[in-house]
């Protein structure tokens, strides 16, 4: 299967970057979820399951490691107060803890009006799983459907990624262990810059023809580097 795509978000919800190469660490692509946007009276991170307008930012990784957010005018910043007028509430744009993060999402995607459930991430970065440092689709599960409503880390040439759970592969010279396929949210509804309007049907149709999966999440055995071109192949 050859990889068509690399992709990273560095600040949780917002748009990512379009990746040739990627160093991948312990902890998934480096850079990837390694900020968000932190409520300042709840504590909680935001996501873009409860605060859509966060998909209208772009997250960017500069080469001294830090992250700054391009709001929707073009606006290049890292100030907080900037960041908090954009979305109109208090916000800091933090680095992930040494300590889980609190999430919340709505129990029903099609009812914004639903009951909200909350649950910890992963210590070290904001990644939504414990299990999921690195996400992998195929062309094939995507169909007509942008990557972009996915987010994915890498994606495949072929028709699914969904046999690799259970399997060892090779991405570039790092190893990941497949341990799942990814459930899908509210996230995969929302509008987005350039043309992604909000669709529910896109959420019934995952859920009513693959139970509400798609993608496949994968650990990191062995750190090292991918690139677009390079074959992912099962090692075991």
């Amino acid at each position: 299967m050859r990889v068509v795509g690399l992709h990273r978000y560095p600040v949780k919800s917002l748009q990512g970057e379009d990746l040739v190469a990627a160093e991948i660490g312990a902890r998934g692509i480096v850079g990837d979820r390694a900020f968000a946007l932190r409520d300042l009276e709840t504590g909680w991170v935001l996501t873009a399951r409860r605060d859509p307008p966060l998909l209208f930012g772009f997250g960017r990784l500069e080469e001294d490691g830090r992250a700054r957010v391009v709001l929707p005018d073009g606006t290049v910043t890292s100030d907080d107060a900037a960041i908090s007028a954009w979305l109109g509430r208090s916000v800091a744009l933090v680095a992930a803890p040494d300590a889980p993060s609190t999430y919340e999402t709505l129990v029903d995607p099609e009812d914004e009006r639903s009951e909200v459930v909350t649950w910890q991430g992963p210590a070290g970065s904001f990644h939504d799983s414990t299990r999921t440092q690195v996400s992998i689709v195929a062309t094939g599960d995507l169909g007509e459907w942008d990557r972009r409503r996915f987010r994915p880390n890498v994606v495949v040439e072929g028709d699914t990624a969904d046999h690799l759970v259970g399997h060892r592969v090779r991405l570039g010279t790092a190893v990941l262990s497949v341990v799942k396929q990814i459930d899908r949210c509210v996230m995969i509804t929302r509008p987005q810059p350039g043309g992604i309007e909000r669709d529910l049907d896109v959420y019934r149709r995952v859920r009513d023809e693959r139970g509400t999966f798609l993608a496949v999440a994968a650990l990191v055995e062995e750190p090292g580097r991918a690139a677009v071109g390079d074959e992912l192949t099962v090692v075991g």
